[in-house]
């Protein structure tokens, strides 16, 4: 990883913790918006979803309207063995009851013994730190989203959220383990991108 990467990460982290809860709460709502009007979202019938827990893009009204509107939800859980991801099934009642336990790393995890792979999910909402014009993705340095996503080339369809700074303008370096998002939704805009 270059220096710039790595003041890249530094700068958007930061600019992320600054943001106030005001700001946080905006920037769900405007992209729970331009999520609604998804069509990807609106055919996808298991979704994998996260919880926050760094100043992404908040998740928690995207979960319940997920749960309204009867599509399954799926939450990450890093696999020790390999590093990868497992996606768990989540029902509203273990959400809303806050059943989770707490990763080292630092976010909570669904509890539970075995998941499915990335690709059996129709739709991936994925964080990350920033993302460039051509839908590289760059997240938070520990390659869990890349791992796992390099085992399903064709599916789900990868859908990133972020706040409206964390779109690069310039081309950021992928590396060959990097794996592109297919679509960013920022509280102002949506992008589209070929994988």
């Amino acid at each position: 990883m270059g220096q710039d990467l790595k003041s890249i990460r530094k700068q958007l982290r930061q600019k992320r913790r600054q943001l106030s809860c005001h700001e946080h709460r905006k920037a769900e709502q405007q992209v729970l918006i331009q999520l609604r009007t998804s069509v990807r979202f609106k055919t996808a019938t298991k979704i994998g979803l996260y919880l926050h827990a760094f100043g992404e893009i908040h998740t928690q009204k995207m979960l319940e309207l997920c749960f309204q509107q009867n599509k399954k939800v799926y939450l990450p859980m890093i696999c020790n063995m390999n590093q990868r991801l497992v996606w768990v099934r989540v029902y509203a009642k273990q959400y809303f009851n806050r059943r989770f336990s707490h990763h080292p790393l630092g976010m909570k995890e669904p509890m539970a013994s075995r998941g499915q792979p990335v690709s059996r999910l129709d739709l991936l909402i994925m964080p990350l730190l920033a993302c460039d014009y051509l839908g590289t993705r760059i997240g938070m340095g520990g390659g869990f989203y890349d791992r796992t996503l390099s085992t399903a080339q064709q599916y789900p369809y990868r859908l990133g959220l972020a706040h409206n700074f964390q779109y690069i303008e310039t081309r950021l370096d992928r590396q060959k383990w990097d794996q592109p998002l297919d679509e960013l939704i920022t509280p102002k805009k949506r992008y589209y991108f070929k994988r």
